[in-house]
């Protein structure tokens, strides 16, 4: 499926980035439980990549997975977190057009009990930063 140039998506009214947050603990460590996700709407996905996507059998959920490599039909999938489950090994290859961005970004919201300056401080040094591709994979994506 060819992919759609920056202006074919203005035109038809899809935004360039996106937001999303996570629920579950299948991208652990990479990602927690109520992160939120910058996205990068029409790029091409390589493996390494975090991406947002629709849940094959139930494509009203948006599911947060790493792409693990390309197979006939679309991407293999896989959390982070191994003993979470909820990837392809459960549901198989998911297709391009389920595909809904790649992420950019993450920012953890503070915590109400990190109110003393140390916890402040760690929060500050550790809230915001970019998803790489491949450079913050899991052991159980390299060992693959």
């Amino acid at each position: 499926m060819p992919e759609l140039s920056q202006e074919t998506e203005r035109e038809r009214g899809v935004p360039p980035f996106g937001l999303a947050e996570v629920t579950g603990p299948s991208m652990v460590p990479t990602l927690y439980h109520g992160d939120r996700l910058l996205l990068r709407h029409g790029v091409r996905a390589r493996p390494g990549d975090v991406l947002v996507l629709r849940h094959p059998f139930q494509q009203d959920l948006l599911v947060v997975k790493r792409a693990a490599e390309r197979r006939e039909g679309g991407w293999w999938v896989l959390g982070d977190n191994a003993y979470a489950g909820g990837d392809s090994t459960d549901y198989g290859v998911v297709p391009d057009e389920l595909v809904l961005g790649r992420v950019v970004f993450r920012y953890r919201p503070r915590k109400p009990d990190q109110r003393s300056p140390l916890a402040v401080l760690r929060w500050a040094l550790s809230a915001a930063r970019p998803v790489l591709s491949g450079r913050s994979a899991s052991r159980r994506l390299r060992a693959r």
